[in-house]
């Protein structure tokens, strides 16, 4: 019998009454029978069961009993959360702890709804009790404001139960039912340890209160309970008994027929000890050690430190193996960290959630996936090389063909540049600009992947010969072209939710897929412009001949710089020729230049080179036009993308019959120059070579030229 501070009893005891004894635990004036004991939990009988039950025919309560508290708080135990469960049988009830929304429902509006077996909701219901429970309050509700009894269902239960020792039947919802029986066999299991403390924590208490003091007695061992506060004892290796009254020395010598020594057994103090090994064998003599072993006649037994030292070194090898491939893994892991935010994964991730749509539609790929996709970078899938990387065809798992774009080794500010193409292009949703599929930051330089645009490049188009089909390039081909490139970088500067401005504008950073269809690329040099500012200033970046003046002169960025930009492609469109060229005559090295002199004397068709024809002359005027507006020396007299791009779609829906016949010049429509020639009239229809698509070859740093 135990007698906390509190004066509260609690004891086990054996009942003699019964044939065989049975032993109780009583904890005051309750009694509950015990059915096993272990060093860690005790598994009792629970005969307090909370009920309600009915006369189906009166609907009179005839057992009423809605709630049963098992209180255990003057005890070490408490109930075991992860053996016990909480059982609630009835129809249309809530069983659960009183005071408190933890608990379970069960519903049945017929007898066909009843399953019987493990408790599933529907006649029986289970719930899991939270740890460290030692004082538990049952209560029964009904859940519907209709007459509860039916013929099929008299009783409402509420108990607690060891998990897997209830199964349901239909039967226990009635008066006579298993669950009315006293001897109905409900067991739960108790965890028990000593106080609320730790072993380390009750070591170092001293008290004159016996229920704080350390229990553990002489030659034992403490150890934490480790599913409910409090500590255990056990005896040492070596003793036997009880360890909270303190253990006693083992005899390990004193059983002849079970002798751990081959030889002589001498007891010692928690232990013993064994003579030496007979002559002509070696060993310490154990029979749980190494024994005593023949030595070979020459006195050495060589056979044994042979197969001792084999498995030395095997486990030597196998510990060495172990411990490289944990090394390197982490090594790898560190290093994938590394490059990580070297590759400017952290400002990437602090950028992405502030900006719409951009974590849902890009995907992070793994280093893995894109090796494969491009069979470890093999140079047969090069695309193109330049002044950034090299772009690589790929295909991915789902059979999908890419461009993945992979930098070379970068400075601090090139990752900036890598990041700020990615946060922009997560940005833009358009059928003309390139569509960016994801990026890779765990490798040592940074990785975008785009959607794979297969038909080379605008300035491919333009500028190799005998490279595409005749009639590739075709005037309408060439102003549908140009229409869509205006729509684009008009989405960029007025229909984005943040403006941007790419910088960049030139036929190379021009795809085109299979239909001829452009696709604005390379966004590396953009830049986003905030709502409330119309210039940015920057370093200036570009390439030369398509770079605007005005901003190359006072470094303010502005959206009426790809205006200009777009204003040279649109010369290249029209006259075939390269917007640099130092092998032509130095009056016509930059074709913007010699353009914008010719216009002046309105002879701007002497380098037109289009393949138009009669009924196509007027839209060439009109797009001569537009394209001097585009190259104005200030930008405030340049028009706004979004006009530039409804003229041209306007411009694109007339044919040749929705014009006058007003010729070109003041003079006869014969006059239109002699030297004027179809660029494209000998290209061959063999294929082109995907040498700079996706790449910026020609795109350099001007901020060393910008006025100081």
């Amino acid at each position: 019998m135990i007698e906390d501070d509190a004066g509260k009893l609690y004891y086990v005891y054996c009942n003699t009454s019964f044939e065989p004894p049975k032993v109780f635990l009583g904890m005051n004036d309750d009694k509950i029978e015990v059915l096993s004991i272990s060093d860690t939990e005790f598994r009792v009988k629970n005969t307090a069961i909370a009920a309600k039950c009915y006369d189906d025919q009166t609907g009179k309560l005839v057992v009423d009993n809605p709630s049963y508290n098992l209180n255990l708080m003057a005890t070490p135990f408490t109930i075991s959360y992860t053996k016990n469960m909480y059982a609630g049988v009835g129809c249309n009830i809530w069983a659960g702890f009183y005071g408190t929304s933890r608990g379970c429902v069960s519903k049945c509006a017929n007898k066909e709804d009843i399953v019987e077996g493990p408790c599933s909701g529907s006649g029986c219901c289970q719930a899991n009790i939270q740890k460290g429970l030692n004082n538990i309050s049952e209560e029964i509700q009904n859940v519907t404001s209709e007459f509860p009894v039916q013929s099929f269902s008299q009783c409402n239960f509420a108990f607690l139960v060891e998990t897997g020792q209830y199964t349901f039947q239909s039967s226990d919802l009635q008066l006579d039912g298993r669950l009315t029986k006293p001897d109905m066999d409900l067991p739960v299991v108790l965890d028990w340890a000593i106080g609320g403390r730790s072993c380390r924590e009750a070591q170092s208490i001293s008290s004159d209160i016996a229920s704080d003091r350390y229990a553990c007695k002489n030659n034992t061992v403490c150890s934490n309970a480790p599913d409910n506060p409090g500590y255990r004892c056990a005896c040492e290796k070596g003793y036997e008994g009880n360890p909270y009254l303190g253990c006693q020395d083992i005899n390990e010598c004193e059983d002849e027929n079970n002798n751990p020594c081959y030889g002589t057994c001498t007891n010692t103090i928690g232990g013993y000890n064994c003579s030496a090994c007979p002559e002509g064998t070696n060993g310490d003599g154990r029979k749980d050690g190494t024994s005593c072993t023949t030595i070979s006649k020459d006195g050495f037994p060589v056979l044994w430190v042979a197969l001792g030292l084999s498995l030395g070194f095997l486990f030597i090898i196998v510990c060495g193996l172990f411990l490289f491939l944990c090394i390197r893994k982490r090594k790898l892991l560190q290093l994938k960290e590394k490059f990580f935010q070297q590759n400017g994964g952290l400002l990437l991730r602090q950028q992405l959630p502030t900006r719409d749509g951009g974590v849902d539609s890009t995907k992070i790929f793994t280093e893995a996936e894109l090796k494969l996709a491009t069979n470890n970078y093999h140079s047969s899938q090069v695309l193109g090389e330049g002044g950034f990387g090299t772009v690589y065809k790929g295909t991915l798992s789902d059979n999908r063909v890419v461009a993945i774009k992979k930098s070379n080794k970068i400075d601090k500010s090139q990752i900036e540049q890598f990041i700020n193409e990615v946060l922009i292009l997560t940005q833009i949703n358009h059928r003309n600009v390139v569509k960016l599929l994801g990026c890779c930051l765990e490798t040592e330089v940074p990785l975008l992947v785009y959607e794979f645009v297969s038909n080379g490049t605008l300035s491919q188009h333009i500028h190799q010969k005998g490279a595409f089909e005749k009639n590739s390039m075709s005037w309408e081909n060439r102003l549908r072209i140009a229409t869509e490139i205006a729509s684009a970088i008009a989405y960029l500067h007025s229909a984005a939710s943040i403006p941007i401005i790419h910088r960049d504008i030139k036929s190379a950073n021009i795809l085109l897929d299979d239909n001829y269809v452009a696709k604005v690329a390379d966004f590396g040099a953009s830049r986003l412009v905030p709502l409330d500012q119309t210039r940015v200033n920057t370093a200036v970046q570009g390439t030369f001949g398509y770079v605007d003046p005005e901003y190359f002169h006072s470094g303010e960025l502005t959206d009426k710089s790809d205006v200009y930009s777009f204003g040279v492609m649109l010369v290249e469109l029209l006259t075939g020729e390269k917007t640099l060229c130092m092998e032509r005559s130095e009056e016509q090295r930059s074709l913007t230049t010699y353009f914008l002199s010719l216009a002046v004397k309105n002879e701007e068709f002497k380098i037109i080179a289009a393949p138009v024809n009669e009924g196509h002359l007027q839209q060439v005027r009109v797009v001569i036009e537009i394209a001097k507006k585009c190259l104005r020396w200030k930008g405030g007299e340049r028009p706004p993308m979004k006009q530039i791009a409804a003229d041209l779609q306007s411009l694109a829906k007339f044919n040749s019959a929705g014009w006058d016949s007003q010729p070109l010049y003041p003079e006869e429509t014969t006059n239109f120059p002699s030297e004027t020639k179809n660029f494209y009239s000998n290209i061959p229809s063999n294929l082109f070579d995907h040498s700079s698509m996706y790449t910026s070859e020609t795109n350099v740093d001007l901020s060393i030229m910008s006025p100081r």
